[in-house]
């Protein structure tokens, strides 16, 4: 599909297009959490700085994770401690600095007959995982007080529970608020703009060539350093500069149901029933979520991933297992989406035992920095440009005590409940005031069965560099995941508040309205219909 941009967002991207061939600092080559992590740190140390990202921000595993934000309980019992360490660190800094975007999550685990030995052990670990976080929050529960916080969990051969706080967000939102950050502090970023290779001097890179996937332009763009951090598809770039492929796509999948359809009120995780892996089901954004499988991926990475007949059913069947009482079936399936991890391989039997820290390689001026958590972005951010300090005489040295995230600034003027208040101060940040005075009369209430406000909409129409409608109802806002049918009942309201606002025309908004039905439906239902 050929996509047009019009009025006043086709000349702010023109604009940014017509600044790529000045001489750069850095040049950060993809648009996800680790993107926008290298490209908010690199502006805070005074580098002229550049992102693209060859589809939408965070289109790729930044926008299809579990949404949790977490320490790594997984982790420290495979021995990991400094990893857990770090990670427990940068989620006590995010839920004090994103609140509202960054939320803690309450997690239960069910102790049944005969695992008592399995008890003392969870429990070991939990008070080293809330001593790591400065926090004392782990417990024991009696199989009555279990009962009350999981009234719909199996209550045979119960035997009580434990309960320990993490934290979750929404991951696409994330993404876009560091990119946001990093653009307000001068850097500049791009989305459906294409590195398609590499400039080399020397035998070094010196820059890239670039294709906009919007206007059928071609551009070169040079820089000191060209930072490869496009995650799983970092072999790609890497193959430019003969470096041997080291990533394991490992995919993940999830599936959704209606929050009143699947009542709970914080995480719960548990054994699957087949294979004994850990498996959750959690709260998010007024819907309920279960997760996640761990397997390879053998599909092309350039297209959107899909869950699989085998993973659904799987799934389904730690579901019916652990809640019995409340007969779900397929058909109470929202949707389901599914995420590829960047995993350097190491030639481990189960994908679930490779491990997920991240790497940096500098190979031929092209540095590389993929895997790691989405905690712990801005830690490999600033892992990345140490590795490139030599090469910047100009760059300040880094902020590590500096704050993830600016501080929104002023409450908001605005007829909101607290939790609306906060919500859109954290997703929105230091423009979430603005959102609030574009809103149009009415647009302050929340889009029905989600906690989205209709403003949200207008806003991310008009300055979030929306090019499909996938990229307003899947990453902008998620409603398209929270409802049936990617939304499609509220597709009429949407069209009334957002086309004017693309400055599509009748004909390129049923183009791409027919061509986002057919993503839905292929990508995020349920297979086979």
């Amino acid at each position: 599909m050929e996509y047009i941009m019009t009025n006043t967002r086709q000349r702010s991207r023109a604009g940014r297009w017509a600044t790529l061939e000045q001489e750069w600092d850095v040049i950060v080559v993809g648009g996800g959490i680790t993107g926008a992590g290298i490209l908010r740190e690199a502006t805070r140390a005074g580098l002229r700085a550049l992102l693209v990202e060859r589809q939408d921000f965070a289109w790729g595993t930044s926008s299809r994770s579990s949404k949790l934000v977490h320490g790594g309980l997984r982790y420290l019992a495979q021995g990991h401690l400094q990893l857990t360490r770090e990670s427990v660190a940068e989620r006590e800094r995010l839920l004090r600095e994103g609140p509202g975007l960054i939320t803690p999550l309450g997690f239960l685990f069910a102790m049944y007959r005969g695992e008592w030995a399995k008890r003392m052990l969870y429990q070991a670990g939990l008070a080293v995982y809330d001593l790591l976080g400065r926090r004392w929050e782990h417990q024991h529960l009696s199989a009555s007080t279990f009962q009350l916080l999981a009234p719909h969990a199996k209550t045979a051969n119960l035997r009580g529970g434990l309960r320990y706080v993490d934290a979750q967000t929404d991951d696409a939102r994330l993404v876009l608020r560091v990119i946001q950050e990093a653009e307000h502090a001068g850097a500049t970023a791009l989305n459906y703009v294409a590195a398609t290779g590499l400039l080399r001097e020397n035998g070094e890179v010196v820059g890239v060539t670039l294709r906009d996937g919007v206007g059928e332009r071609a551009a070169t763009a040079r820089a000191k350093v060209v930072i490869n951090a496009t995650g799983v598809w970092v072999d790609t770039l890497r193959r430019e500069v003969d470096a041997p492929p080291k990533m394991r796509p490992l995919r993940g999948s999830h599936l959704v149901f209606a929050g009143w359809r699947f009542p709970v009120a914080q995480g719960i995780s548990f054994v699957h029933p087949g294979d004994g892996r850990p498996v959750f089901v959690v709260p998010w954004e007024g819907a309920t979520i279960i997760g996640t499988t761990d397997l390879d991926h053998s599909g092309a990475l350039e297209a959107e991933p899909t869950i699989s007949l085998d993973e659904l059913h799987y799934l389904m069947a730690a579901v019916t297992s652990q809640f019995p009482a409340l007969n779900l079936s397929l058909d109470d399936i929202i949707s389901t989406w599914s995420g590829v991890r960047p995993v350097v391989g190491t030639g481990a039997a189960s994908p679930s035992q490779e491990l997920r820290d991240h790497v940096v390689w500098d190979e031929h001026g092209l540095l590389t920095v993929t895997g790691g958590k989405l905690t712990t972005f801005r830690l490999i951010a600033l892992d990345a440009l140490r590795a490139i300090a030599h090469r910047l005489p100009t760059m300040r040295p880094l902020e590590a005590a500096a704050p993830v995230l600016d501080a929104p600034g002023a409450d908001l003027d605005a007829p909101l409940d607290a939790t609306a208040r906060q919500r859109l101060l954290g997703r929105y940040g230091s423009e979430a005031a603005a959102l609030v005075a574009a809103a149009h009369p009415g647009e302050l209430a929340p889009i029905p069965g989600t906690p989205t406000l209709w403003a949200e909409l207008r806003w991310a129409a008009r300055h979030e560099a929306v090019v499909q409608l996938a990229d307003l109802l899947l990453r902008r806002v998620r409603i398209g995941l929270l409802l049936p049918n990617g939304a499609a009942e509220m597709l009429p309201a949407i069209r009334q508040i957002c086309q004017p606002e693309l400055g599509w025309d009748d004909a390129h908004w049923e183009q791409d309205a027919a061509a986002y039905h057919e993503l839905v439906a292929r990508h995020y239902g349920v297979p086979g219909g």
